[in-house]
């Protein structure tokens, strides 16, 4: 019996000592140290608590009260806050609690797929001047962990922290919202926070709320086929794959193996355009390469390009690295000691699940140490590892593409948070539905508004060219999906930095972040920061009209005057008549205006500029040096 009482006891002992979790005061991921709070507009702070706790603030010397709600929710408004810091906040219940090195600035609210993922540390290369040099304490970070809710919306995110644009941890941030932000913070000295909510490979109707794609009655029905879901589909495996490369003894990479029956094969390139058709599996590269004593005392740098999909490399035997999708750019880092004097040997195992597999074209392949580097372009030796018997099935159903998923845990929990405007760069995902997304990106644009109730500004970024160059007018989901960007700017206190020109052909990651940073910029600078002289755009397609079988082109933001950044007539204009087939156009700059016609075409119908997936050469400018819209003529002139 004295035993029982003993624990009787101690279990009422721990009940008074430990308050549950839920009586304290809780706050949202966001509010903690380090953070950036809006200036010149109110700001809440809120958080969870024991109903009916009383809760109190001090902050900028002045004090704040409220009481928990019964559903254990509670807030405080404060003012508008004085740019400055770092600050001190106090929050004062059952527990205290302090938050500190607190700045008050702008907030924007950085959101989309890949290419706002896209961090630094990814185009290390290009900018590593800029990541060495990064000491910008006062413009802050913050990292949205990826997280999908198809049912409701989250109340707060699971992680993160406000990380400063140092050496220390800006090779994290996002490329474009750096140098957004850089861009500011050099010209206002304003701190600066950049939240940042962004998945690679998302739609639009993914960062919707189910309020704002009410209109959408096919993607409403998909958001409550998804609601009465009970668990996800089982994402589909791979077919089982016996590799020849790694069931040999001794394995393709040992330096001891005897290559027999290797054919030669040219790298950078694809296995399918070399004599190897349809081939869906593991195809081992190798290749001997001699060198230097002066390359082996050091560490090394190989680079190879981008691969497709995914690759295992070795270098005399052992492992060098791996990635395992396609998108990274390959560059592994090689301990000293691992090259040796004379012949070296790397093999790389190269597994494709769909389309052509290899080496991209056009990407840097080279082993680099010290002073020295070795081109790797050139003729390797291969053999294939193993054949998938049926090809890999394509995954049917991801969370992350549903609509409102990406809303409901990435958005919603950041809505209470005040910021002073948007960000997004995004589109590469929704080019199937191109002439959708005319609706769909106003359609966010509104119900972002209403959810932050505010009139934020909302800046986006045009797509980049990508994809082959077609040097006869086509048609093209890449250009559609531009156009529908471009009438967006229909809606009120928007804006869009143009990019046709930045893209890459083989990269849906253009490495030239900067610039579009800069872009958004300087739309920030005109039309949020008041520059209203300031041309801060390319020019835009207004109006078209007739003169006999010549039109005559009209744009906004021609600044001091239309030209062509190469010295060359206008170029990437095509003309269609009543046939509706387009053809080259030839065409000339008249003051603000650009005069486009055809032979043959006496009666023109339609003009289209930069109409492609990746037009060749797009070379219509204003004098400032912003590079015009790409744009069709949608209606007979």
């Amino acid at each position: 019996m004295t035993l029982i009482l003993r624990a009787i006891t101690g279990a009422v002992l721990c009940s008074l000592l430990y308050t549950p979790s839920d009586a304290q005061v809780r706050l949202p991921r966001l509010v903690r140290d380090s953070m950036v709070l809006q200036r010149d507009a109110p700001v809440k702070i809120w958080g969870w608590a024991t109903p009916g706790e009383q809760i109190r603030i001090r902050f900028q010397g002045k004090r704040f009260s409220t009481r928990t709600s019964a559903d254990s929710t509670w807030s405080v408004v404060m003012p508008a806050l004085r740019t400055g810091g770092p600050y001190i906040m106090h929050i004062d219940a059952s527990n205290h609690i302090t938050l500190r090195d607190i700045l008050v600035g702008d907030v924007w609210f950085c959101a989309g797929q890949s290419n706002m993922v896209h961090q630094l540390a990814l185009h290390s290369e290009r900018y590593a001047a800029d990541i060495n040099e990064a000491a910008y304490p006062e413009i802050r970070h913050f990292k949205i962990p990826q997280t999908s809710n198809l049912k409701t919306t989250s109340t707060d995110i699971t992680d993160g922290y406000w990380k400063s644009a140092t050496q220390t941890d800006v090779a994290d941030f996002s490329a474009v919202a750096y140098f957004f932000a850089r861009d500011l913070y050099r010209r206002y000295k304003i701190p600066i926070g950049l939240i940042n909510a962004s998945v690679g490979g998302t739609p639009i109707e993914a960062w919707t709320s189910k309020e704002g794609l009410q209109a959408f009655p096919s993607i409403m029905n998909t958001i409550h086929d998804n609601e009465s879901r009970t668990a996800p589909p089982p994402a589909p495996s791979l077919p089982a794959l016996t590799d020849a490369g790694l069931d040999s003894q001794p394995a393709w990479y040992d330096p001891s193996y005897q290559p027999l029956q290797w054919r030669p094969i040219n790298v950078p390139g694809y296995w399918e355009d070399q004599g190897t058709r349809d081939l869906d599996g593991t195809v081992w590269y190798r290749r001997e390469i001699d060198i230097p004593a002066s390359m082996t005392d050091k560490p090394a740098l190989l680079r190879l390009g981008r691969i497709v999909d995914a690759d295992i490399v070795y270098v005399n035997g052992k492992l060098a690295g791996n990635t395992t999708y396609q998108y990274p750019q390959r560059r592994y880092q090689l301990p000293a000691g691992m090259l040796n004097p004379g012949k070296n040997l790397i093999v790389v195992r190269v597994t494709n699940h769909a389309g052509k597999g290899g080496f991209i074209p056009d990407k840097p392949y080279y082993l680099a140490a010290g002073n020295d580097t070795l081109d790797l372009k050139g003729t390797w030796h291969y053999k294939v590892g193993g054949v998938y018997s049926t090809p890999p099935p394509a995954a049917t159903f991801r969370e992350q593409n549903c609509p409102v998923a990406l809303y409901n845990g990435m958005v919603a929990p950041v809505i209470p948070y005040a910021v002073k405007g948007a960000l997004w760069y995004q589109g590469e995902s929704n080019t199937h539905n191109a002439k959708e997304y005319e609706q769909l990106l106003p359609a966010l644009i509104a119900d972002w508004r209403r959810q932050w109730r505010q009139p934020l500004p909302f800046l986006f970024v045009q797509l980049p060219g990508f994809m082959d160059v077609q040097y006869l007018p086509s048609e093209s989901n890449w250009a559609m999906l531009r156009e529908a960007q471009r009438k967006a700017l229909k809606v009120p206190n928007t804006a869009m930095a143009v990019t046709i020109e930045l893209g890459e052909w083989n990269d849906v990651h253009p490495d030239r972040k900067k610039e579009v940073g800069d872009r958004l910029a300087l739309l920030a600078r005109k039309y949020v920061y008041g520059e209203k002289q300031l041309i801060a755009e390319g020019p835009l397609f207004t109006e078209a009209k007739v003169d006999g079988n010549k039109v005559i082109l009209h744009f906004s933001n021609t600044g001091t005057g239309l030209t062509t950044n190469d010295g060359q007539p206008p170029a990437q204009f095509a003309i269609a008549g009543a046939d509706g087939k387009f053809i080259w156009a030839q065409a000339k700059i008249a003051g603000n205006t650009v005069v486009v016609w055809a032979d043959g075409v006496n009666k023109p119908m339609r003009v289209r500029y930069a109409w492609a997936d990746n037009p060749a050469q797009p070379n219509l400018y204003n004098r400032e040096g912003l590079p015009a819209s790409p744009f069709e003529t949608t209606t007979d002139i």
